[in-house]
């Protein structure tokens, strides 16, 4: 599955999710936005910690979708790398292993 792939299976695995349980869904998505709303940092810098947290928790998902949003944000490909560096420093060789999700995502949002 591409990067592309994965990203629309997410977002139908979330909408599923909000249909299930919208009050859950909605609280959780406001969540989200108040935390990741610029503020004393920007969405770009959050976004980049959270390619690092994503690395660090070893899930390919959150690689994928923090990848996608931080590109979005205005992030290059030598921060997002850089900020998936730093989670290396905490995680070692497994972290290591997921900075292929992080490159192949980069590739294939870059695309397009």
């Amino acid at each position: 599955m591409n990067v592309k792939e994965k990203l629309t299976k997410i977002n139908e695995s979330m909408k599923e999710i909000g249909e299930f349980n919208p009050k859950w869904m909605q609280s959780f998505q406001k969540f989200i936005f108040e935390t990741e709303k610029a503020g004393a940092l920007s969405k770009k810098f959050k976004e980049l910690i959270a390619v690092a947290l994503s690395v660090k928790s070893q899930c390919d998902r959150c690689i994928t979708w923090h990848v996608a949003n931080a590109l979005q944000a205005g992030a290059t490909k030598e921060e997002i790398l850089e900020a998936s560096l730093v989670a290396v420093v905490m995680s070692g060789g497994p972290g290591l292993m997921y900075l292929e999700d992080v490159l192949n995502s980069i590739e294939d949002l870059n695309s397009k």
